[in-house]
């Protein structure tokens, strides 16, 4: 049989490989840079922003003027243009057809839900986010798209540790994707067998008590694990 995949998503993933090297920003030309980062930018947050920068790269025919006036590291794009040559023979060798989402950009979203699910988040009215797994406290990084946005439910691709643990590319999702997409991991909670508190956060992690209290961890292999949310 043959399958299809996202052209979108190759491009997506190739971006990824080159993540923190694609733009750079020169301290005497700081602002001028920061704007013009900002035209790249998408209200779906980091993930369809790379998508967007490499698709104007193209558009441009790949130009590496284009680039210096962008404040896009060109050895970076370059790179992720062979990582998605790469990907697409790969593709080719296993006859997987390669078609392209167009403006459905929710598919997009929803196929990195459907890969990151472990990685959710959801704003917390404290501080920063939770992530929904382990409640550990993070942060959107200040070079994320979304910095200014704090959406309310987002899934990332990696943490950082600097002076807070921050998400570095970060995309906005509707939660009930969670449960579309990782129905082993996650299910609906029964809003009436909820306490306050759990109705207030609007999640709940389920783990066998007669475990280690840490045993349903993220960083352990679960044995039977589901994340229980509300919505």
């Amino acid at each position: 049989t043959q399958s299809t995949w996202g052209d979108e998503i190759l491009t997506i993933v190739s971006m990824l490989s080159v993540q923190n090297t694609v733009f750079y920003r020169p301290k005497e030309r700081a602002e001028l840079a920061d704007q013009r980062k900002a035209k790249f930018h998408q209200p779906e947050g980091d993930h369809l922003t790379l998508l967007t920068v490499y698709n104007a790269w193209k558009q441009n025919k790949f130009s590496a003027p284009w680039c210096y006036d962008n404040f896009l590291q060109l050895r970076a794009l370059k790179r992720a243009q062979d990582v998605r040559k790469q990907l697409l023979g790969i593709m080719d060798r296993h006859k997987l057809h390669v078609i392209t989402c167009g403006r459905q950009t929710v598919q997009v979203q929803k196929a990195i839900v459907s890969g990151f699910f472990r990685n959710a988040a959801k704003k917390d009215p404290q501080e920063g986010y939770r992530t929904v797994v382990d409640q550990q406290v993070v942060y959107i990084h200040p070079s994320s798209s979304l910095f200014n946005r704090q959406p309310d439910w987002v899934v990332y691709h990696e943490v950082v540790l600097t002076t807070k643990e921050y998400m570095r590319e970060v995309t906005t999702i509707d939660p009930k994707w969670l449960v579309q997409f990782a129905d082993k991991f996650f299910r609906f909670a029964d809003p009436t067998k909820l306490s306050k508190a759990k109705k207030a956060q609007r999640i709940e992690p389920l783990y066998n008590r007669f475990e280690d209290k840490d045993s349903w961890r993220i960083s352990r292999a679960p044995r039977s694990f589901h994340v229980k949310v509300t919505f």
